[in-house]
């Protein structure tokens, strides 16, 4: 292969040097974003404007959440961004948990407003105001409608994708006969849409548990979580969904006749999982040279870098990359070429910090021997030459084992920063230990007086308790009394 050794280095540093050592983690993810193009600020405080490279990687994510949803059996609707405000004062713990957060319109034009509005915080309100009038029978159960949108919560401190005042996501919204059937419903979105997906399509591990009374959903019975570690040690929720109960459904008077003839009040779930999930897929896999997209959410799988000095070189390696381009595509790769006329080194960087899976070189030596090489992006001292008619079979065999990569790296780093404590004292020093922060699984016994004490002392939460519980009993890690919860604990965002 015809290579410009002397200048891919300094086409690399050139890029790697804008980014904030990974030590500085924080910094370090606001350029990652920043520079790969995927977002930045608005002149609204908190508010993103989400570029189209980020808002790529976002389309790949719906498609693969909105796939699941509607196979599980639930239909897209839309409900309005303005909502009467007297709503939100009909579910009492509901409007106390969102308060801080509302957006209120009270004017429109030079008129005030008779009624205030809230600007979207969430849709219960309004669609279980919707659902009283649509569920009347048993008949018209179980109703199972999603709907993509925008909401604003007003947040006071905020970072691209992980917290903003307004963000995009989805939410889905059903409605049940029973509460076995709503704890289903609840379950199926948690397990076979929301952790198939993340792990399947974003290559990144999470806990599925239960979160404790105090980190539940505003009006909730019960909120079940998906906890993901992203690569400073910290947690994040990558998706909620949860059993409402009744509280909605008495508030929003969703009833129904059964079949036994009796007038019964309704069951409900919510669940939503949003935009943040870029913003994890960002913090788990990304490294010191910028993003590392898994394979199934990047908008360009593969990129092509032409390599040439001379004009007839140029011809002959423009022949190959068409060739192969075609190909590709056939296979159903997401590829492209890049033809700048900027040095390979520089091109190399500019795609690396982008997070293309794999790089594909193509040099005069290369086109003469109908051969590419194959450099993927988790391991770049991983090159291969590959025929030009075999790249249809292996290139997305390659793909296949690089996703597969970031995910077993993403588990290999979560149990290196996973530990357990029997006493607070251990607590205590896993949560200080900046540089090897993590989880830490210890007994709780169920007192949130201990959850809040843990809270106050070390500003680490109950993560959730997992659904995988291990059995059995031990003491509390707070106050050394008899427990049966086995519980996650650790710092978030």
């Amino acid at each position: 292969m015809s290579v410009d050794e002397d200048t891919g280095a300094s086409g690399e540093a050139r890029f790697v040097e804008e980014l904030a050592d990974k030590d500085d983690f924080s910094q370090w993810y606001q350029d990652t974003v920043r520079k790969a193009e995927m977002a930045e600020d608005s002149p609204v405080r908190g508010c993103m404007i989400i570029r189209p490279y980020g808002y790529a990687i976002w389309e790949n994510a719906q498609r693969g959440i909105d796939d699941r949803i509607k196979a599980t059996g639930h239909e897209n609707a839309y409900f309005p961004l303005f909502i009467p405000g007297s709503f939100l004062q009909r579910e009492a713990e509901h409007v106390e948990g969102f308060a801080p957060e509302v957006a209120w319109v009270t004017r429109a034009g030079s008129e005030e407003l008779a009624e205030p509005l809230v600007v979207r915080p969430t849709s219960e309100t309004i669609i279980g105001h919707a659902y009283a009038r649509w569920v009347q029978s048993y008949r018209d159960l179980p109703l199972l409608i999603n709907q993509w949108a925008n909401v604003v919560r007003w947040e006071k401190r905020t970072r691209l994708f992980l917290r903003t005042s307004e963000f995009l996501w989805q939410e889905g919204h059903t409605v049940h006969r029973t509460e076995d059937d709503a704890e289903r419903e609840t379950l199926l979105i948690l397990h076979q849409v929301y952790q198939d997906f993340v792990e399947r399509e974003l290559a990144m591990p999470v806990i599925p548990g239960l979160k404790s009374d105090s980190e539940r959903f505003a009006g909730a019975l019960r909120t079940y979580t998906l906890e993901a570690m992203m690569g400073d040690g910290k947690a994040l929720q990558a998706g909620t969904s949860h059993n409402l109960g009744q509280n909605f459904a008495r508030a929003f008077d969703i009833k129904f006749q059964d079949a036994d003839g009796q007038v019964k009040i309704a069951w409900t779930t919510s669940w939503g999982m949003s935009t943040r999930i870029i913003g994890a897929l960002v913090m788990v896999h990304g490294d010191a040279s910028g993003l590392r997209l898994p394979p199934r959410v990047a908008p360009t799988q593969a990129i092509i870098v032409p390599i040439w000095r001379k004009e007839a070189e140029r011809e002959a390696v423009a022949a190959v990359v068409a060739e192969v381009e075609a190909t590709l595509r056939a296979a159903g790769v997401r590829v492209k070429a890049d033809w700048r006329e900027e040095r390979p080194g520089f091109k190399y960087s500019h795609w690396e910090l982008r997070g293309v899976p794999l790089r594909i070189e193509i040099g005069p030596r290369d086109a003469q021997k109908g051969e590419v090489v194959l450099v993927p992006r988790t391991d770049r001292t991983a090159k291969e030459s590959v025929a030009v008619g075999e790249l249809g079979s292996r290139v997305p065999a390659l793909l296949d084992e690089i996703q597969r990569a970031l995910y077993d790296q993403a588990v290999a780093f979560r149990a290196s920063r996973t530990y357990r404590a029997s006493s607070f004292d251990e607590l205590a020093e896993r949560m200080a230990d900046r540089e090897h922060l993590g989880f830490v699984e210890a007994w709780w016994c169920g007192d949130a007086a201990c959850e809040a004490e843990v809270k106050t002392r070390t500003q680490a939460t109950i993560r959730c308790l997992p659904l995988d519980q291990p059995g059995g009993s031990g003491a509390c890690v707070r106050c050394g009394k008899p427990a049966a919860k086995w519980a996650v604990f650790g710092k978030a965002y």
